[in-house]
């Protein structure tokens, strides 16, 4: 079965490292993409392809994927990252990636998911397997949720409440504050939960921290301040 590869990372040594496994593929043909302008331009310009990229690295994320599947559906994407926690595979695989290694990954896994990929399947290394059943996940039942890439729309109250989550307050706390009932909270924060596409606390204050709502140690300072007092 002829394709094209698609390789995005935004480091050369990974770029090339990963050319070189492939190479001998000779019904394949290899296009590396360092930024999301190059790889926007392979991925609108060819047909059967599959792609293989660390959404983590600089210039890339996961947001790329969710707006890349949902204008290129038949895309097939295998995913190579570091180090990743279990909730970040989980979002990934919503988003549209098949299949999932790390780079730690061994040269047979690497070949070995690409072709799973290429079949339509899914196929997890290993370590991520282990992870996610340390995690209590079962990576059968992560599905592809054809997410919207259009931003997430949220009220300024919804906002409101975010920050005083990832600020480390409480419901109740937090329904003192703006005075409302804790089960009105806790309805602002399953609608939250919801709209973000996350199923826990943690999962807000990382939007909270990515959109710049919060510094990344506030949460934990706090936390750790409220636990001291």
């Amino acid at each position: 079965m002829s394709s094209n590869i698609i390789i995005a990372d935004s480091s050369e040594l990974i770029l090339k490292g990963l050319q070189n496994i492939f190479q001998d593929n000779s019904d394949t043909t290899i296009y590396l993409a360092n930024d999301l302008l190059i790889l926007r331009k392979y991925i609108s310009s060819l047909t059967d392809s599959i792609l293989i990229i660390d959404y983590t690295a600089e210039g890339f994320s996961l947001e790329n994927i969710v707006g890349i599947k949902y204008d290129n559906p038949k895309l097939k994407i295998l995913a190579i990252t570091p180090y990743t926690n279990a909730q970040t595979i989980v979002q990934a695989v919503q988003a549209g990636v098949e299949s999932h290694l790390k780079k730690e990954c061994s040269v047979k896994e690497i070949k070995e998911a690409y072709d799973a990929t290429l079949k339509g399947e899914k196929f997890f290394c290993c370590d991520i397997v282990n992870q996610m059943r340390h995690e209590q996940i079962d990576v059968n039942k992560i599905a592809f949720k054809s997410l919207d890439p259009n931003p997430v729309k949220l009220s300024e109250r919804e906002l409101q409440i975010i920050q005083f989550i990832a600020e480390g307050y409480t419901n109740s706390q937090i329904a003192a504050i703006v005075y409302l009932s804790n089960h009105t909270i806790n309805t602002h924060r399953k609608n939250i939960m919801k709209k973000l596409g996350v199923n826990n606390t943690a999962g807000i204050v990382m939007y909270a921290v990515k959109t710049e709502m919060v510094r990344p140690n506030q949460f934990s300072f706090k936390q750790s301040s409220e636990n001291n007092g």
